[in-house]
């Protein structure tokens, strides 16, 4: 069963571009090249823009706590986490999903 993973996340507006320099640098190398994630979304608040959201979509949800565990994770995120000064991570398995016919 696939998972979807929430970060609900703050970042102060003078380390905005610095995260999201952190989260360019990074993006690319997990799409690409870690095993079981699918996607992944940042997105900034409408009305907040200290507020911040990160989702991401995995084949299952031990291919992401894997993936959470390892050293090359903690090392990888770590210049988006400097940034970073509240988080909250959230973990749902995906029960049913509905798109737009094409």
């Amino acid at each position: 069963m696939s998972a979807r993973i929430v970060f609900l996340i703050r970042v102060p507006a003078e380390r905005t571009d610095d995260f999201l320099t952190a989260y360019e640098k990074i993006r690319y190398e997990v799409a690409g090249g870690v095993p079981g994630h699918l996607k992944d979304q940042v997105c900034q608040s409408a009305t907040d823009p200290e507020q911040w959201l990160i989702t991401s979509e995995w084949a299952n949800l031990d291919a992401f706590l894997a993936w959470e565990a390892g050293e090359e994770h903690r090392e990888l995120v770590k210049p988006m986490r400097e940034c970073i000064t509240e988080a909250r991570s959230l973990r749902f398995h995906i029960r049913q999903e509905t798109s737009s016919p094409s």
